[in-house]
């Protein structure tokens, strides 16, 4: 934290460093609450508010080296690329949707495409019912080898409409994406009515706390953690290092 203040006097100048200290020390508690708070029930609006805290938190955290894609995983891009990156996110959280129009197009285009990168999206469902809900569409949209696009047009829409808990993540949403992809929705909404996912979010949920992650989205390079909507150039460096 920067002080804009003017140094007059040497009482002003110990006292400085102490309040600065107090001031950060309350700023990071807030983003702890945020993180943690979220899986217990915290309210939206306050999650709103400290939001930025969450994305400001970012940068390497940690390194998973047992982080493999494997079960559920549908690969972007070139399976045998030699760097992953694997996303876990919520497609009601903000910060993710700011990831994906923001950050993910330029990884797509930079990596994915050149093959130099793959990626895979895990769910971490645990803003509220319409997360989990939204997650076990997408399972369904993997039985029709639709996953990807269904992924880009869930975002899509909650990014167009900014908000979070105001029921706009429905069936009637998950079957017009469906069917305005080509897909067959008799058999889409069969599924998704059916709740034959529900078990498979859960657990996809508890697999991801079980590898540290607390708050989204988190990503790994090739296991090395970026929490938070970091920028590209984050992403960049990560990635180039594991290509050198």
């Amino acid at each position: 934290m920067s002080d804009n203040s003017t140094e007059s006097g040497s009482k002003e100048k110990d006292l400085l460093l102490p309040m600065s200290i107090i001031i950060a020390g309350v700023m990071i508690a807030g983003s702890v609450i945020y993180m943690v708070g979220r899986l217990n029930g915290t309210s939206p609006n306050f999650a709103a508010n400290n939001g930025e805290q969450l994305a400001a938190v970012g940068g390497q955290q940690n390194e998973v080296k047992d982080l493999k894609i494997e079960g559920r995983d549908v690969v972007l891009g070139n399976p045998d690329a030699p760097v992953s990156v694997i996303e876990y996110g919520d497609y009601q959280c903000p910060f993710c949707g700011r990831f994906f129009s923001q950050t993910e197009p330029q990884i797509r285009e930079n990596y994915i495409k050149s093959g130099k990168a793959k990626m895979v999206y895990r769910n971490f469902a645990f803003l509220g019912p319409e997360s989990f809900a939204a997650a076990e569409a997408a399972e369904c949209a993997k039985d029709q080898k639709q996953f990807w696009t269904f992924h880009d047009a869930l975002f899509e829409t909650e990014v167009a409409d900014g908000e979070e808990h105001n029921g706009n993540l429905d069936r009637g949403l998950f079957v017009k994406i469906a069917g305005d992809l080509k897909m067959d929705t008799e058999a889409f909404a069969k599924c998704y009515d059916s709740g034959k996912y529900k078990d498979q979010v859960k657990q996809d949920s508890a697999a991801a706390q079980a590898v540290g992650v607390n708050s989204t989205p988190t990503s790994f390079v090739n296991g090395e953690e970026l929490r938070g909507a970091l920028p590209y150039s984050d992403f960049q460096t990560a990635i180039e290092k594991y290509l050198e």
